[in-house]
Order: C-alpha cells, then sequence, then structure tokens
C-alpha cells in the first residue's frame, strides 16, 4: 500500500518512520489509506465533502494525531479537515504534504483546516510542506487554516516549508478570545523560480489574549516571497510580530505589516528585517576551514532552525 517513495514523503514531512502511536489518518492520492483511532481520539470521514472530523475528548493528555497527507501522482486533492479540541486537553497534531512528481503535468494539494480549542485546552500544531521529483509538472500547496481559541486556550503552530514547492499560497487567521495565547513559528525557504506568498490574520478579541508570530525565510535563485502579516487588537491585549528573511542572488521578498488597534490598552508590534547573509559570519566559517558554500549552508540552516 506505502511504497518507498510514500515512506520517504511521509518521513519528510511527519518525521514518520514505522506507524506513529497514537491516532493517526493518512491520505495517499486523494483517499484515505490508513487509520487509527485510539480511546481519547475518534476520526471520522465527512459526509458532505472530502476530509475529516477529529474529536479530541476533553481532559485528553500527552497524546497526539497525524494527519499527513502525500501525493505521487498529478492531480488537484482538496480536503476539509476539521478539528475539536476538548475542554482541559493538551495534544500534538502533525500533519503536513508531500508532493513527489515525475510528471509535465501539476501535482496540488489544499487543504482546508478548522480548529476548534475549547477552555484551558492547548494544541501543538506542526504543518510541513515538501515537494521532489524530476518532473517538470508543478508542485503546488495552498493550505488555509482557521483557528478559534477560547478563553485560556493556547495553540501553538510550527509551520514549515524547505525546498521543492514551486507555488504555495499559505492563509491563516486566528482568533483569540479572552486570556487566549498564539505561538507561531514559520520557516520557509525558496529557491529558483519559485513563489510563495503568506497571509497572516490574528484577532486579538478577548481581554488579556496574546499573540507572537515568528516568520523567518530565506529567498534564493529568481525566487519570490510575499508576506501580509495583519495583528488587530479589540480589547485590552498584546500582540508582536517579527519577520526576517535572508535574500540571495536575483530574488524578491516582500514584507507588508498591518497593525491595527480598537482599544487604546492594545499593544501591538511590527518588526522586519530584509537583507543579505552576515559577511562577518561568512568570513569567521571561511576561517575555520568551510568552502563558501558551506559556509553559507551553515548559516542557512541555523537562521532556519
Amino acid at each position: 500500500m506505502l511504497d518507498v517513495t510514500h515512506k520517504t514523503l511521509l518521513e519528510e514531512v511527519a518525521n514518520i518512520h514505522d506507524m506513529p502511536k497514537g491516532a493517526y489518518n493518512i491520505r495517499k492520492n486523494g483517499e484515505g489509506v490508513l487509520r487509527n483511532t485510539t480511546e481519547n481520539i475518534n476520526i471520522v470521514t465527512k459526509k458532505d465533502k472530502p476530509g475529516i472530523d477529529v474529536i479530541i475528548k476533553p481532559g485528553t493528555k500527552n497524546e497526539s494525531v497525524h494527519i499527513p497527507v502525500i501525493l505521487s501522482q498529478s492531480m488537484n486533492d482538496l480536503v476539509y479537515n476539521t478539528f475539536l479540541v476538548g475542554e482541559d486537553s493538551d495534544v500534538e497534531i502533525v500533519a503536513g504534504c508531500g508532493i513527489h512528481n515525475d510528471s509535465e503535468a501539476t501535482s496540488q494539494h489544499d487543504g482546508i483546516h478548522e480548529f476548534f480549542i475549547e477552555k484551558n485546552a492547548r494544541m501543538k500544531y506542526v504543518e510541513k510542506h515538501y515537494g521532489e521529483g524530476k518532473g517538470r509538472g508543478e508542485k503546488i500547496l495552498n493550505p488555509k487554516t482557521i483557528i478559534h481559541i477560547k478563553e485560556n486556550g493556547v495553540a501553538e503552530l510550527e509551520m514549515i516549508q524547505i525546498r521543492g514547492v514551486d507555488k504555495t499560497v499559505r492563509d491563516t487567521d486566528v482568533y483569540l478570545e479572552k486570556n487566549a495565547k498564539l505561538i507561531v513559528t514559520e520557516r520557509l525557504l525558496t529557491d529558483e523560480a519559485q513563489e510563495a506568498e503568506s497571509n497572516v490574520t490574528v484577532e486579538l478579541k478577548g481581554k488579556d489574549s496574546t499573540a507572537q508570530i515568528i516568520s523567518r525565510s530565506v529567498a534564493m535563485g529568481k525566487s519570490k516571497q510575499v508576506f501580509h502579516l495583519n495583528l488587530r487588537g479589540y480589547e485590552e491585549s498584546r500582540g508582536h510580530i517579527q519577520c526576517d528573511s535572508i535574500i540571495m542572488d536575483e530574488a524578491v521578498v516582500s514584507s507588508v505589516p498591518e497593525i491595527t488597534a480598537y482599544h487604546q490598552d492594545a499593544q501591538l508590534v511590527h518588526e522586519a528585517a530584509l537583507g543579505k547573509i552576515n559577511s562577518e559570519q561568512l568570513i569567521k566559517l571561511m576561517a575555520l576551514g568551510l568552502t563558501e558554500e558551506e559556509a553559507e549552508e551553515k548559516i542557512l540552516q541555523g537562521f532556519l532552525r
């Protein structure tokens, strides 16, 4: 059912070597192929459209859900997933999509994920995108993530795309209620003629809600990156956005900030830094015996860690 190519993709996007412990749902070429549920985590196939409902019972602790998608055919795959994270739970959800395309035709996956994080619940969500293959057909990934965080809830997001994806538009919308907390770490690398767009909108609706968004990217070749980062404070709240990018070759990076306060006690900050590799770091590493290419790679690895 899963050949060497599929297993390689699973390892890249979800760090799966064997079948993971806990709940999982593996989607291959537009169809669910492997599933496991637990006493506390149920996975149900949607009846009205492609996708699943992941239902996590209140009080669930130290459990995980893996829901990777892998494509090894030229196709346009669309999936809608809904996650209900019960009160007082603490779980990790590992998603991600890997595409292997050896053809001349496009292979595309669009995933729409909506999360409902109940009171006092905590969720860590890891999403990694990866593309490979010798064909000239494009590898396209367009994720949309919608998150509702109720009182005292916490959402920690780790969004990663390192090489191989020709085009991506990532839309992320988050709504926070009283004392809710959001932490986002985004890491992105583009090369050749690849294009990436990231649109993040965070609405601090509740008193004492907080958000921290850190985006780090490297643009190489003739690639293009665009970041639209929107932070809106409707109550006494705190939000911080930091966008750092390294530009190489003929690449182009654009960071478009928007922070809006609808309350006098909303404290919102945006920082953006675009530039080349630090020459002093490069010289120090080359003095230790690394070639210029090896030194650049070492710096980029550390920057995107």
